[in-house]
């Protein structure tokens, strides 16, 4: 069965921001923000451990990395990390719950259109992204300065990584058939992009052919990226990081709402 019905446009008044939008949208972020203890603190206690054993123990015993103090250059790796882990996190869980205890069929026969769905939906994860990789920055302000040298591309940035991964998200929650699937999702998929995206050492330790062959990891853009917007230095060209980042999630916000519109995951 799917769900082929035409959604494309306003719908008894209710554009694509309009009022179905809005309440949507507030009771996806309402539904982390209502939960500080679940959603907040578990990255807030990961960070302070991070930036303890990383920064500072395993940080005395390292150079500088690329001209800056190791806890310095692990900032936006983390921030990174923070927020397409919870980004990715949200939107999968809620799509996924929703499917599970059968309420997002009340979302499903609303007259909101498969694009306002769909972006509800994404704006509200990547908003909990946004919030707790602000949360590690300050995090990151205790243990030592966090210098902003490109505001502009750091905003950019900051944006568009939550985005692709609450995307990307929506698509887990269509795809995962049980909660141990979104467990394996996370471990199986975002672990290994983690751990091979420059989040812990600079692309300029590797040999040339490893080098390249990371180039084929989107994490590196997202951390080169988010880097060079904290402290002006990088490893890929940001404008290229941020076209591809820009251009990965259009095209997986694009596969969202055409999944919705088929119904895919949504509909036995």
């Amino acid at each position: 069965m799917t769900n082929e019905t035409d959604r494309s446009g306003p719908i008894a008044g209710n554009g694509l921001f309009g009022v179905g939008f809005r309440s949507l949208l507030r009771r996806e972020i309402l539904r982390f923000v209502r939960r500080p203890r679940n959603t907040f603190v578990p990255p807030a206690i990961t960070n302070v451990l991070y930036f303890a054993v990383f920064g500072v123990i395993l940080g005395q015993r390292i150079d500088n990395v690329a001209g800056f103090d190791y806890i310095v250059f692990l900032v936006p790796g983390l921030v990174v990390l923070g927020a397409i882990s919870n980004a990715f996190e949200n939107a999968s869980f809620s799509i996924f719950h929703g499917r599970w205890n059968e309420y997002i069929h009340e979302v499903l026969t609303s007259p909101l259109s498969n694009t306002s769905m769909v972006l509800a939906y994404i704006l509200a994860a990547a908003l909990r992204g946004v919030i707790v990789g602000v949360i590690i920055v300050a995090i990151g302000l205790v243990f030592t300065p966090v210098p902003v040298a490109e505001p502009l591309y750091l905003a950019a940035f900051m944006l568009v990584v939550p985005l692709l991964f609450a995307s990307l998200g929506v698509v887990g929650g269509l795809l995962a058939n049980d909660f141990d699937d979104l467990t394996v999702m996370n471990q199986f998929i975002l672990r290994p992009l983690v751990f091979f995206g420059a989040v812990f050492y600079s692309l300029e330790i590797l040999p040339p052919l490893y080098r390249t062959l990371s180039l084929l990891n989107p994490m590196v853009y997202m951390v080169s990226g988010v880097r060079f917007g904290f402290l002006g230095y990088q490893e890929v060209d940001p404008l290229l990081s941020l076209a591809v980042l820009s251009g990965m999630a259009a095209a997986v916000i694009a596969l969202d709402v055409y999944l919705f519109k088929k119904g895919y995951g949504l509909l036995d």
